[in-house]
């Protein structure tokens, strides 16, 4: 049996794991099992399992890779300098504990963007909801991509299975063990995935550190020395400048955390809002540690390849008629020619290409699933619950019986599978080798919007009136947002980072104050209660 038999073998004993668990999750479960965990979820369960829904195969594989990663012709290299943005994640917490939570518990929502609805319209409950599920599924299958590649390429290429096929697969797999249980069923499944996550970071770690004989403490000096450990950038102009990245960081965190459908419904699982802020202050904690082994994992794969020959260098390509040089860092081979491994393509070419032993592999491969699963599983149902919640309204529908609601709920869930399956084939031509800004960038345009609702609906007390309005200017912000950010990249030396999500909420805010009506809002039982 050859080693890429023995990993598939694995990834197959594990999904078989994650249906037994669904099997028993999700005996006598129904749409309220399936929306919020029938508010019985306990909150350090809850707590454990973000951590996996929230690192995804991005944190696995691509933070990693961003140490060593060189994006001018000599060093500093990208060092820690994520690590600012996973301060301002931490802050973010902090915002979504005192300040989201008490709300969505006051109004004892199953679906966050219901609050849009009860603070202004209709149309505003909608446009919430189709903004998370167009958020989300990008998100989701940019991760999906990441994870399904490294598969494709270093596993199931060889044995000549298409890409589209391991997609599909791995789709239908999570769609299998998601069907019925939802969210009951993922917030077991979620803390199992982040245990085998955190296993497979810590094999790693200890297996390279034994391997160049280094203690922690030796290998991060190591590091220091080959300036892979530089936590600030100080350039106001780069788009990882420290500040503007843990601002960004704040505020990505609120929106992709807070203002999230996906994340929530584990929350307002929790049987109880002291509870619940325990569950996201404990997991915002964990985060801290957690991305910082990754880090520090990274630049210990990086020692590992130089140690076994790897090095860095430098090609000139032409794009648009003009000389482009980059950064490459790989292996050479017979012909003197370097297979670049550097950034998304490190962690799995070393684990997956004979440099670590088979254990190491298999546990990376464990890991790898690990991470993929608890970033799809989650999505999947959160876009599904939003849609059946907020635009089809199946909890309030009376002309509907439980039984055809639940089919109905089905049917969405599997519609929602094949659009992820289009996404992700979408991503595998866009083909871009360092995900996890793209992401972030991404996240700036999409949930901008979210940001600017959610502020004016709590810090202010105006009402939107006009109809079409809010549709208007949810659209016209992320618009000018990209207008901004290109002008600027064009017109001066400053690159717009994680800020652009800033940016998109505050021209929402201004939009919708510009439209605002005559009323105010006043908070009754009515619109409090659900």
């Amino acid at each position: 049996m050859n080693s890429t038999t023995v990993l598939l073998s694995f990834v197959l004993i594990y999904f078989v794991g994650l249906l037994v668990i669904a099997y028993f999750t999700s005996r006598n479960s129904d749409n309220q099992s399936f929306f919020i965990g029938n508010k019985k979820s306990k909150w350090w369960l809850v707590a454990f399992g973000m951590i996996g829904t929230s690192l995804s195969g991005v944190t696995f594989i691509s933070v990693p890779g961003t140490v060593g990663k060189m994006t001018g012709g000599v060093p500093p290299f990208g060092g820690f300098e994520y690590y600012m943005m996973v301060v301002g994640f931490f802050l973010g917490y902090f915002v979504v504990a005192f300040i989201l939570l008490p709300l969505y518990y006051r109004m004892n929502l199953t679906s966050i963007y219901t609050y849009l609805g009860k603070r202004f319209n209709v149309e505003a409950h909608k446009i919430g909801s189709l903004f998370f599920i167009i958020s989300r599924s990008i998100g989701a299958t940019a991760r999906l991509y990441l994870v399904v590649n490294v598969l494709q390429i270093f596993l199931l290429e060889s044995l000549g299975v298409p890409f589209w096929v391991t997609a599909a697969i791995i789709l239908l797999m999570v769609l299998l063990y998601t069907f019925e249980g939802g969210v009951k069923t993922i917030v077991i499944t979620d803390t199992l995935q982040t245990s085998f996550m955190i296993i497979s970071l810590i094999g790693c770690i200890l297996y390279i550190l034994s391997h160049l004989d280094l203690s922690a403490a030796e290998a991060y000096n190591t590091l220091a020395e080959r300036q892979y450990t530089h936590l600030i950038n100080t350039d106001v102009n780069s788009k990882t400048f420290f500040l503007k990245t843990i601002l960004g960081g704040m505020f990505i965190t609120i929106a992709m955390t807070g203002l999230d459908q996906e994340m929530m419904q584990k929350n307002i699982s929790v049987d109880n809002l002291r509870n619940s802020k325990k569950n996201m202050l404990s997991f915002a904690v964990i985060l801290l540690f957690v991305n910082m082994a990754f880090l520090f994992l990274g630049g210990l794969l990086y020692l590992f390849a130089i140690n076994n020959g790897a090095e860095y260098a430098q090609i000139t390509n032409i794009i648009n008629g003009k000389e482009q040089i980059s950064n490459i860092f790989g292996f050479r081979d017979a012909t003197g020619n370097i297979t670049n491994i550097m950034g998304d393509d490190l962690f799995p070419a070393l684990s997956l290409q004979g440099y670590f032993p088979l254990a190491i592999s298999i546990i990376f491969i464990i890991g790898l699933i690990s991470a993929l699963f608890p970033s799809a599983d989650g999505a999947l149902t959160a876009v599904t619950s939003s849609y059946c919640v907020d635009l089809l309204n199946l909890n309030e529908n009376k002309n509907k019986t439980e039984k055809q609601k639940k089919n109905l709920r089905m049917r969405v869930h599997l519609t929602f599978t094949v659009a992820f399956f289009l996404l992700i084939m979408i991503f595998k031509a866009i083909n871009d080798k360092s995900i996890i800004y793209l992401i972030m960038e991404i996240a700036g345009y999409t949930y901008g919007p979210l940001l600017g609702l959610f502020a004016f609906g709590i810090f202010t007390k105006f009402q939107i009136q006009k109809k079409g309005s809010i549709l208007a200017v949810t659209l016209l912000a992320p618009a000018a947002t990209y207008l901004i950010n290109m002008l600027i990249t064009q017109n001066t030396d400053y690159r717009i980072g994680v800020e652009l999500i800033i940016i998109n909420g505050i021209l929402t805010f201004l939009g919708l104050f510009l439209i605002r009506g005559e009323g105010k809002y006043i908070e009754t039982k009515e619109n409090t209660t659900v």
